[in-house]
């Protein structure tokens, strides 16, 4: 595929070989020989990735959004546009849009644009069979020889770390893939509940691994109902866990409450201790909406911050616009329970 011998120099990884029962912790948390290096927009934020020495968009573009339009064309130059004007990070998934989203993103990425990003996917995957087949397929349709970032997908219910980390689970795949030079960085992904990330945690640093990236619902409804940005971020920052935040409109659910603006739910994501802020952008108005909050930020301030959590605090109550929390309407992996395990 092309660029390979730039891939290859790009992601060397000095990767330490799993001992005994533990996975150790060099098993992730090994920083590539050289981070890459990727143009920057002065329109754009940009931040370190945890302790990995990477460097990306404090805006991402979210892979789920990029696969719904009608024109494959229309993504294409979307995905393009974002890149051009400054994102690097992108994100995706092994199910979105039965496989169209990644299919997508990996024609966008051709012709030069690959080494200008950081790539991120999801596997469902909970067996190391499962696992490796689903980056197999995501390799061929994203175009690359390596993924910069693959994260465990819904870690959503409290079986899952389980799963993962069982003999002959999903995580001895992706640490073998990494030895193998596929993938750079290993993470994971939930929105149900923060007591599921927090045992993720706890069953990684048992088996003596580290995560190098999680990914999380960080809204300003989150604050008041099964909260991730309090329970959750101050364990991985105090680890040096990369924090990928997502949810930030919770599918526009959020923004119907009518309790806050598109560029005040942004800043707000940006303002917390998170590398980057995730967003579906499926169309250019929507693009524009967030380079305009990347242009615009300026740290709230704690009394900006309380009066926004004042004004959501009601709407938030039980849920009822964090939808992802309290429904299975979010939960990719229930319509693929084969690949759970």
């Amino acid at each position: 595929m092309e660029r390979r011998s730039f891939i290859k120099a790009a992601t060397a990884v000095g990767v330490t070989a799993a001992t005994g029962t533990g996975l150790g912790q060099s098993a992730s948390a090994a920083k590539p020989s050289s981070a890459a290096t990727r143009p920057e927009s002065p329109d754009m934020i940009y931040r370190e990735l945890g302790r990995t020495g990477e460097r990306v968009s404090a805006i991402g573009l979210g892979g789920f959004h990029i696969g719904k339009q009608p024109d494959a064309k229309e993504s294409i130059h979307l995905i393009r546009q974002a890149i051009d004007r400054g994102i690097t990070f992108m994100d995706n998934c092994w199910d979105y849009n039965g496989g169209i989203s990644e299919v997508r993103m990996g024609q966008a990425l051709r012709d030069g644009y690959r080494n200008k990003v950081f790539l991120m996917t999801k596997m469902d995957g909970r067996t190391k069979e499962a696992y490796n087949k689903q980056l197999e397929e995501s390799l061929g349709r994203l175009q690359t020889d390596v993924i910069d970032l693959v994260q465990f997908h819904e870690i959503i219910r409290m079986e899952d770390p389980d799963r993962v980390f069982a003999p002959g689970g999903a995580l001895e795949a992706a640490v073998a893939a990494k030895q193998a030079g596929k993938i750079r960085y290993i993470g994971f992904t939930g929105h149900k509940d923060p007591a599921v990330h927090l045992r993720m945690f706890e069953t990684a640093e048992k088996h003596g691994f580290h995560f190098d990236t999680v990914q999380m619902p960080v809204n300003v409804m989150d604050a008041h109902f099964r909260s991730f940005t309090k329970e959750v971020i101050p364990v991985a920052l105090k680890q040096g866990t990369g924090v990928l935040a997502m949810k930030t409109f919770g599918d526009n659910h959020i923004l119907r409450s009518k309790t806050i603006e598109p560029i005040e739910a942004l800043h707000y994501g940006l303002t917390q201790p998170v590398s980057v802020v995730i967003t579906g952008i499926d169309s250019p108005t929507v693009l524009d909406q967030a380079i305009q909050a990347a242009k615009t930020f300026k740290p709230l301030t704690q009394t900006q911050i309380a009066s926004l959590l004042d004004r959501t605090r009601e709407a938030a109550s039980e849920g009822k616009f964090e939808l992802f929390k309290t429904t299975s309407q979010f939960d990719g992996t229930a319509a693929n329970p084969k690949w759970l395990g």
